[in-house]
């Protein structure tokens, strides 16, 4: 075999052994994909989990009103924190306590406070997002290999990204004309798909592999005990903060209520959408949403006995860095503009994982024919030398 002829073979082993490396990037797309939607679709297969109204003119009940239903149904049981999803057609998130000390998270009507049922520990929603976040495997000690090894898939992302668009000349003209062509052959119309599929997800490629490549960054980071948060510890109430009751009851707690009219007065443009309950007499209450910004939350510790502020973390007290770091995972996932965002992202990601696709198809089919034509090629060779070595061995 010709040194020519060795190196195209070795090109081509290289080329089949970058199978395995595409359908890892399709598995990933593919999953996170099925991510964004992962709430809904369990929304789809779980009764319990859905917010049915018992009337069209029936009001949600505030945080008050849910604590009591439930400790009128339950007495013993201990409520520790409640979360309203953004989307309206979600039962509440509370998570509760029991007297024999197990913990749980329980769906609750958000209309009527009937516990409709408990929340599995782990689901398909926590199932998609482990298998694409980190393929399931196990934070033993700081971050797993498998969260390495996704998110370092947002570096040739982006530099995917940034070639397309220097090899596929003028490329806006296919905002204005777009091409696919169905009646030249599969090999035709992938490569059109592939890049009219480019073209219109410029912005989604951009935000998924540079806010995958963030997260690359932050486990690195965190591994190696780098913080670049200026969030402020708040230290427990003291001794003298907890008023003391005559007869060794607990001594009065303000309202749910009162503490979200205290958060929102503090906080202008804030919708509380979750309320952690103090965990013992000497914790604060926390509470925060969303405000006019939709990517970041915003959060008030109060003390539980006289609503007095103890803290607040607003935009504001955000850095620079901060401000774009702590964005980075709602843009990655679409969490956070209800369901018309997530249906955006969803057709975006599969435009994407449909794009590997095609891209894995063309590439398999030119490396098939490649390989096809180098083994012509060489069984050509081979003949040829058999046919011109038999007249000299006839003669002799």
């Amino acid at each position: 075999m010709s040194k020519k002829s060795r190196s195209k073979l070795w090109f081509l082993v290289h080329s089949w052994l970058a199978l395995p490396i595409w359908f890892f990037v399709l598995i990933v797309c593919v999953t996170g994909t099925l991510a964004v939607v992962s709430q809904e679709i369990v929304w789809l297969a779980n009764p319990q989990m859905r917010a049915s109204q018992p009337s069209d003119d029936a009001p949600r009940l505030s945080y008050d009103q849910v604590l009591a239903a439930i400790k009128q149904a339950e007495p013993q049981t201990l409520v520790e924190s409640i979360s309203r999803p953004d989307e309206s057609h979600f039962a509440l998130d509370v998570e509760v306590s029991y007297p024999d000390g197990r913990s749980q998270t329980v769906y609750v009507n958000p209309y009527t406070g009937v516990i409709q049922g408990p929340a599995p520990d782990f689901n398909f929603k926590a199932f998609t997002r482990a298998l694409h976040g980190w393929w399931l495997v196990p934070f033993t000690n700081g971050f797993s290999w498998g969260w390495y090894l996704v998110s370092f898939l947002g570096l040739p992302m982006l530099a995917s990204l940034v070639t397309g668009l220097v090899v596929y000349k003028r490329f806006w003209k296919g905002f204005f004309k777009p091409t696919l062509r169905f009646r030249h052959g599969a090999r035709i119309f992938w490569g059109d798909f592939h890049r009219l599929s480019g073209i219109w997800s410029i912005w989604f490629i951009a935000v998924i592999s540079i806010t995958g490549t963030w997260f690359l960054i932050q486990a690195i980071l965190a591994d190696n005990q780098v913080s670049i948060s200026s969030e402020p510890i708040i230290p427990a109430m003291s001794r003298e903060s907890v008023p003391m009751s005559s007869d060794a009851s607990p001594p009065p707690r303000i309202s749910l209520d009162r503490a979200v009219q205290i958060a929102e007065q503090h906080i202008p443009g804030l919708e509380v959408s979750f309320v952690s309950l103090p965990g013992n007499a000497y914790s604060h209450l926390s509470l925060g949403g969303r405000g006019w910004y939709p990517l970041m939350f915003q959060t008030a510790t109060l003390n539980p006995y006289n609503g007095e502020m103890a803290a607040t973390r607003l935009l504001t007290d955000r850095s620079s860095l901060e401000f774009v770091t702590e964005s980075m995972r709602p843009l990655h996932t679409g969490d956070f503009g209800g369901l018309w965002i997530k249906l955006i992202w969803f057709f975006f990601g599969l435009l994407l994982s449909m794009m590997v696709l095609s891209g894995l198809l063309i590439w398999t089919k030119r490396t098939a024919l490649a390989t096809a034509n180098a083994l012509k090629r060489e069984n050509k060779k081979a003949r040829s030398t058999r046919v011109s070595r038999e007249p000299a061995e006839v003669s002799l």
